[in-house]
């Protein structure tokens, strides 16, 4: 009798397997069908799949538990072969200890030092890799000689001080600022009865401040305006040009008056003649003389000498002590500090023409 159930039972569990696996193989065919339409999807697209690395893990790992003979008839996407090599490429990576391992030789110079030795040669070409050196450990940065030169050389510079290069304009510029003044003329007609008159007004600016100062005004200018103009400028009690080294002006011919160069020369200030129309080499004096004019003596009609004297004055006043200046940090001499609960005044200057506002001295 007990065997007899038993039977029963195997009968019935062996039908039950055969229905599932039944099941099971008609769903194995439907995807390995959508999987062959994918294929020749993508081939007809001429597209190539690309996969991720952790989707060949993926694959990989579901491969391995099956027979090469049954890989073989479900493979539909990859070759058996590349399945099985993704697979090796897996097992090698868990056992690879590489990454752990400790690196042999000097440690790798950092980014930053090596960012700094070629901001060093490009902003310095006059200096050489024993000089860069010593610049580096001065910042707190540990690094020989012999890196620095390799660094340099790497990068396509001559470790040596290149004693060749000459300065830029700019860079004379910067190294003199606080030395360098240029000097200018500029025309304003005066309407003198029922004729217009033309003045000269020839003035000097001062590179560091951006403070001027005005000759006195000359309807025609010749040589001996000029020497005398040198005398008050390089006056050793309150001369402008007092302690300053270089004086710009462009190539206008009373600049080649006898005795000009000499009067300057004789005082320390060395003229420096700029080429021929360069004016973007005397941009200060050039900007000056705009704003002068766009800022006050465009609006004005002038009828005598002493109107455009005071004229001038007024704006002096106005563009070094109330004028921001952008060049200089927007900073107006002389300096204070501000209380910003303090009223806020407004300063005029030629009937309004020139206004500039201030907070009230507490």
């Amino acid at each position: 009798m007990w065997i007899m159930k038993q039977k029963l039972w195997l009968t019935l569990i062996s039908c039950l397997a055969y229905c599932i696996d039944k099941e099971l193989y008609k769903a194995i065919d439907y995807l390995r069908e959508q999987v062959r339409v994918l294929v020749e999807h993508q081939e007809k697209q001429n597209k190539r799949i690309i996969l991720t690395n952790r989707q060949r893990m993926r694959i990989a790992a579901k491969a391995k538990r099956l027979s090469r003979k049954m890989l073989e008839q479900c493979t539909e996407l990859f070759t058996v072969d590349t399945v099985m090599r993704w697979y090796k490429n897996l097992i090698a990576e868990k056992y690879d200890g590489s990454a752990n391992r400790g690196k042999v030789g000097r440690p790798p110079i950092s980014p930053e030092i090596v960012k700094l030795v070629i901001k060093f040669k490009k902003e310095n070409p006059r200096w050489g890799y024993q000089k860069i050196t010593d610049q580096i450990e001065y910042l707190g940065f540990r690094i020989s000689k012999t890196s620095v030169k390799n660094i340099l050389i790497e990068n396509g510079y001559d470790p040596e001080p290149d004693l060749t290069v000459r300065s830029t304009w700019h860079e004379f510029l910067s190294s003199h600022w606080d030395v360098m003044t240029a000097c200018d003329f500029f025309t304003i007609e005066l309407l003198v009865g029922r004729k217009l008159i033309r003045c000269t007004v020839f003035f000097v600016i001062e590179f560091s401040t951006r403070k001027v100062f005005f000759a006195p005004i000359q309807p025609q200018p010749d040589g001996n305006y000029m020497r005398q103009v040198a005398r008050i400028f390089t006056d050793c009690e309150d001369g402008f040009l007092k302690g300053k080294h270089y004086l710009i002006h462009d190539r206008d011919p009373l600049y080649r008056s006898k005795g000009f160069h000499g009067i300057l020369r004789s005082s320390g200030v060395e003229p420096i003649k700029l080429p021929a129309k360069s004016p973007d080499l005397n941009s200060i004096a050039e900007r000056f003389v705009k704003s002068v004019k766009y800022e006050c003596l465009n609006y004005l009609i002038l009828s005598s000498v002493q109107q455009l004297e005071y004229t001038l004055v007024q704006y002096q006043q106005y563009y070094h002590h109330e004028r921001i200046h952008q060049s200089l940090g927007r900073i107006i001499e002389p300096k204070h500090e501000i209380d910003e609960a303090a009223d806020i005044q407004c300063v005029e200057r030629l009937g309004g023409l020139l206004k500039s506002y201030h907070r009230l001295a507490a």
